[in-house]
């Protein structure tokens, strides 16, 4: 019995230190698992690798034009970016935020939340062809990024993209 007893003792034991090994290690391969970035931190992280990218706008949920921002299957921060390469003449009527002088980070609580909503943009660039945009996910992250641009250029972004939370 007093085998028995011990025995038991030393599973909450085990179990404290395999959960303590295995939570240091999962924080450590991927920053993002544990704290997503800001659409602020992407877009910052965007400006320095892109020289020609300019924050414009972080938005609230009162000035969201989606109205998507905190709300329910929503994203939970957003910014607006331009690009200096989109010549000037082709944003004549375009919104100072609009996604056609640069783009949007919109970032989600997780990976599924922005691959829905860049497949929502994307099925609507399907039968629009003014809404066709360029979209990148990693993580809970979605760079929407300008028709305007160059595939090249645009490829830029997905580098970056790319390097998140790495």
């Amino acid at each position: 019995m007093s085998v028995r007893r011990s025995a038991f003792a030393t599973i909450p034991v085990a179990l404290l230190v395999l959960a303590a090994c295995g939570s240091g290690s999962r924080s450590g391969s991927s920053g993002s698992s544990t704290t997503p970035l800001t659409a602020e931190q992407v877009t910052a992280t965007l400006i320095e690798k892109i020289p020609s990218v300019k924050l414009i706008k972080s938005y609230t949920s009162a000035d969201d034009p989606n109205h998507q921002l905190g709300r329910p299957n929503g994203y939970t921060s957003k910014t607006a970016f331009s690009d200096s390469r989109i010549p000037a003449d082709e944003l004549e009527f375009e919104a100072e935020d609009s996604i056609s002088r640069g783009g949007s980070v919109e970032v989600f609580p997780d990976e599924a939340g922005a691959n829905a909503r860049k497949e929502y943009i994307q099925a609507i660039g399907k039968g629009l062809p003014s809404a066709v945009e360029y979209d990148y996910v990693q993580g809970g992250s979605l760079i929407r990024v300008a028709q305007e641009l160059t595939p090249e250029q645009a490829a830029e972004y997905e580098t970056v993209t790319k390097t998140l939370g790495s």
